[in-house]
């Protein structure tokens, strides 16, 4: 099967196209829309590819002829036999314009090489562990709150959601809701460890707000009824938008975080594949 070089989405026999090296051709096996902006896909996974729950991946299209990739965020956990992501439609978008138009059956290049800093190894261990999240960036802790070591290193697990609007809060909320009744995952670890945390900044929602607003004025944790960010107790990552990474890497430097990296672990990091 070949991949379409001009309507993704379609399948040319006319003229095969070369998959370039080191780049998988994998098989769309689910599209589920969300909302006009926001979509979630899942593909076959290559034999032999491994990652660490939390990274990202270049995935990508042959437009035109020629591939064109982004770095997305790998939302199935390091022990799911199958791929996820989560993707934002963006009309006239390079990649996205074409991504979006994908159904079971047709092909995405997948690069081989992983990569990313939203993983336990770059975090020393403590007790309660924040996973800040705006918009798509809840993709790589989708990962996360599906895999055993996370529950083993911490004994909470705080996920915050921060979008537009109630319906783009959609994905998170199945998730855990799946997660919470899945009974293979319950027995592997405890899931009453998982908490979810959502806030809305452009409709009416119970609570309102950006998650960096809500930090800094305390009610994020009246909400959770929780102690403030203690170094000496709490982790963080953060993924989102960039002026959101700038924004929340700051409030946690002034609660006395330090910022971490896979070569040195420390107590909070943030997914700079993403940032400007």
């Amino acid at each position: 099967m070949n991949i379409a070089t001009q309507n993704p989405g379609e399948f040319s026999t006319e003229e095969p196209v070369k998959i370039p090296d080191g780049v998988f051709a994998e098989t769309v096996l689910e599209v589920e829309h969300y909302t006009d902006t926001l979509f979630k896909f899942r593909l076959t996974r290559p034999q032999g590819f491994r990652f660490r729950s939390g990274e990202f991946v270049m995935i990508g299209l042959m437009i035109e002829g020629k591939p064109l990739y982004r770095a997305y965020s790998i939302a199935s956990p390091s022990w799911d036999e199958e791929l996820e992501f989560y993707s934002i439609k963006v009309d006239g978008g390079p990649l996205t314009s074409h991504l979006q138009k994908i159904k079971p059956g047709d092909k995405v290049l997948v690069r081989k090489k992983p990569t990313g800093t939203l993983v336990n190894d770059a975090l020393i261990g403590g007790k309660r562990l924040y996973m800040f999240s705006t918009g798509t960036g809840i993709a790589p802790f989708a990962s996360l709150i599906r895999d055993l070591d996370t529950y083993e290193k911490f004994d909470e697990l705080i996920l915050t959601h921060s979008c537009r609007e109630v319906a783009e809060l959609q994905y998170g909320v199945d998730l855990v809701a799946e997660i919470k009744q899945d009974e293979m995952l319950n027995e592997l670890f405890d899931t009453s460890k998982l908490r979810h945390f959502t806030s809305v900044t452009r409709e009416d929602y119970p609570v309102q707000g950006r998650i960096t607003d809500l930090m800094e004025s305390g009610r994020l944790f009246e909400e959770l009824g929780v102690p403030a960010i203690n170094p000496e107790t709490d982790r963080g990552m953060i993924c989102g938008s960039a002026a959101m990474l700038k924004d929340t890497k700051a409030i946690l430097e002034n609660f006395g975080l330090v910022e971490g990296a896979n070569n040195n672990p420390a107590q909070f990091v943030i997914e700079r594949a993403f940032a400007e």
